[in-house]
């Protein structure tokens, strides 16, 4: 039993320096979600992704082959409901990817890349737990013909042109007041009221000003 009572001590002795470092990693750095991972962090974060995609997906082979239809069909899909977090050209450079933490990986780049497309189609099927990515995965026939779409279009992003990233720019979706704005337009063709003109939005105080 000593060898059994030594081997569980040396592990509770591990278990509390590695809380101990992150407790003290985390009191220097906070919680923010705009900081950049370091690199121990990177690897650990990399590690967890790889072990949470099941063992079986890395083998699942991609049942398409891709053609120009089924790009322009993941590069619609890609623009309507990817590029908000990941860019057009998956480079996770927008305001919501930036603030995000971790940040979306540059998709272009090997880290993705080389995953296989059973890993891809698993990770945009199911997501990563405690990151911004959420799983599109509903398990019908329709979902999964446009997750395997993503796949082909993902492996495509090294090579997206600028003619593509032109027409993906009119694929995104708009902000609430280009949606207002169109509302109100198409009701005054309707024979509504004329567009009521956008607000501005109010100037902050200055520091000298009174109530």
């Amino acid at each position: 039993m000593r060898p059994v009572v030594k081997a569980a001590g040396i592990l509770a002795g591990i278990g509390a320096a590695v809380g101990i470092l992150a407790f003290i990693y985390l009191m220097n750095t906070g919680l923010s979600a705009r900081e950049t991972p370091g690199a121990l962090e990177t690897a650990l974060a990399l590690r967890a992704r790889n072990l949470t995609i099941g063992w079986h997906a890395r083998k699942v082979t991609n049942p398409t082959q891709s053609n120009p239809e089924l790009l322009a069909q993941g590069r619609e899909h890609f623009a309507d409901h990817c590029a908000t977090c990941h860019a057009n050209d998956g480079s996770g450079n927008t305001d919501f990817g930036r603030g995000m933490f971790p940040k979306p990986p540059d998709m272009r780049l090997a880290r993705t890349q080389q995953l296989s497309d059973g890993e891809m189609f698993y990770i945009i099927e199911n997501g990563i737990r405690f990151t911004g990515m959420p799983g599109f995965g509903t398990g019908d026939t329709s979902a999964k013909s446009s997750s395997w779409a993503l796949v082909n279009f993902i492996r495509h992003l090294p090579q997206l042109t600028e003619e593509e990233l032109s027409e993906m720019e009119g694929l995104n979706p708009a902000p609430p007041a280009e949606i207002e704005r169109r509302l109100q337009e198409r009701q005054f063709m309707q024979g509504g009221d004329s567009p009521k003109p956008a607000m501005p939005m109010p100037m902050p105080p200055h520091k000298g000003d009174h109530k």
